[in-house]
């Protein structure tokens, strides 16, 4: 990228990455005293791998805004500087995209190496900007100007993720589970109710008795004469 300079860091690794940094693992400590004038230490529970990583992921975006050429600010950043820096972030991938004309393009597990360039696998692009988008609404931002969620960012991200998939031979699609319809359901229940009328005996004259028949009248027994 030109018109940006490398963040002062030999890989950020924010993408995908859960571990190093030190950053947040540690645990804090409070003493209160006590009525007998002791003192008891409550340690808080340490932020949770996602906090964490979505707490690097912030700062190396705002060390990156602090680099870019001409510096640039949040209030001023827009879903095509987070563009830049997704395609900034592609130098630290470590995934193998195969370019058309490669022997594997669409090869899902080559036999050997090629001269194909490693970026940022898609997956870890898009939980990057879900982190990015949750961390700009924590920090004081607006949703309706989060440039995390701009549709410019989508549609790049379903860019990478399309191209990525005929590049690598991998689909992204998730399987849907299938339901069952509401008229199957009713027909079943109907059938399952009508079994159970079936086999629950004779009937008791209010049209639930073993023949199925609803509101059918028990016949009449006819008058003998003595």
């Amino acid at each position: 990228m030109d018109s940006t300079s490398r963040v002062e860091q030999s890989d950020p690794n924010i993408v995908g990455s859960e571990g190093g940094g030190g950053e947040g693992t540690g645990t804090s400590s409070a003493s209160a005293a006590t009525e007998g004038g002791q003192s008891t230490t409550v340690s808080a529970a340490p932020p949770s791998r996602y906090e964490s990583q979505k707490r690097r992921d912030w700062n190396t975006f705002l060390q990156y805004l602090r680099n870019h050429k001409p510096p640039l600010t949040l209030a001023r950043c827009s879903g095509a500087h987070v563009i830049e820096f997704l395609k900034y972030l592609d130098q630290f991938g470590k995934t193998k995209v195969h370019v058309i004309g490669c022997p594997y393009f669409g090869h899902p597990n080559p036999p050997a190496p090629c001269a194909c360039p490693l970026k940022q696998a898609w997956g870890s692009l898009d939980a990057l900007i879900g982190r990015l988008r949750a961390a700009y609404e924590e920090n004081g931002g607006k949703p309706e100007s989060n440039p995390f969620g701009a549709k410019a960012v989508r549609i790049y991200l379903r860019e990478v993720r399309e191209s990525q998939a005929k590049a690598r031979g991998i689909p992204y699609e998730k399987k849907k589970r299938k339901r069952p319809s509401t008229s199957s359901s009713v027909v079943t229940t109907g059938r399952a109710i009508a079994a159970e009328g079936g086999g629950s005996g004779g009937g008791d004259g209010d049209g639930s008795g073993g023949d199925g028949v609803i509101g059918q009248q028990p016949p009449t027994a006819p008058n003998t004469t003595v």
